[in-house]
């Protein structure tokens, strides 16, 4: 399918906002699951939300983007739903960490 630019842009806008509160609503799914498995994670995505912020020219601390991929501060996500990290999990992350 051939697409025009403003409709790949918000198609791929309305993919990124349907991830985002899908990541919200599953706060069961710890953000190393989600390296260990995909390799990014909710960090990620605020980097690369504050890093396209930059490119436009746009100010947006890392706070500011994580609270737009978080939909909280994300002081109050870690203390609401951050658990600790199970041995296993830290080794697979440094384990897929030194493999890229």
């Amino acid at each position: 399918m051939e697409l025009d630019e403003q409709t790949r842009i918000e198609l791929e806008a309305a993919a990124f906002r349907k991830l985002v509160a899908h990541l919200r609503e599953r706060t069961d799914v710890q953000n190393i699951a989600l390296m260990d498995l995909a390799g990014f994670c909710r960090n990620c995505m605020s980097r690369w939300y504050q890093e396209a912020a930059e490119a436009k020219g746009l100010s947006l601390d890392k706070a500011g983007a994580r609270e737009i991929v978080y939909g909280m501060p994300y002081a109050e996500w870690k203390a609401k739903y951050q658990t600790e990290a199970t041995p296993e999990q830290q080794a697979a992350f440094r384990k897929h960490r030194s493999e890229t």
